[in-house]
């Protein structure tokens, strides 16, 4: 494999997760958001039944959100870890040839 492939294989991951983590943060605040127009809405109705239907569905988006944005971090983490090894190889490289 060549060292300039496993950092462009290594940036190109960074960037995807940077970009994952960027997508999951917004859809958290637009659920979030959107939790609390329901929340005013059923206070405003005093309605026990709205609440059950409308309060599971948006935890559900966000814990789902939340959970890809921990996936997004942990390939950022192994995209770096990926990028640390190509360093030492040319490092390594460069220290045997010289």
């Amino acid at each position: 494999m060549q060292i300039q492939s496993a950092y462009a294989a290594g940036m190109q991951g960074l960037q995807r997760a940077s970009a994952g983590i960027t997508e999951e943060t917004v859809n958290i605040n637009r659920q979030t958001q959107q939790n609390r127009i329901q929340e005013q809405d059923v206070a405003a109705q005093n309605n026990r039944e709205a609440t059950a239907a409308t309060a599971s569905e948006p935890v559900q988006d966000t814990t789902q959100s939340i959970v890809k944005m921990e996936q997004q971090q942990v390939a950022a983490q192994a995209n770096v870890r990926s990028l640390r090894t190509a360093d030492e190889m040319l490092g390594s490289i460069i220290d045997i040839r010289v």
